[in-house]
């Protein structure tokens, strides 16, 4: 992976913070699905 190589560290945190937030945005939908079903 030639793109991660001039910063390791930073690419792998910005990757880990995406996949953090698609998992926050899917947990909130399933939250709010959850709540306004009957």
């Amino acid at each position: 992976m030639p793109v991660l190589d001039p910063n390791p560290q930073n690419g792998q945190k910005k990757l880990l913070l995406v996949f953090g937030a698609m998992l926050l945005v899917t947990v909130v939908i399933g939250v709010i699905a959850t709540i306004a079903s009957p």
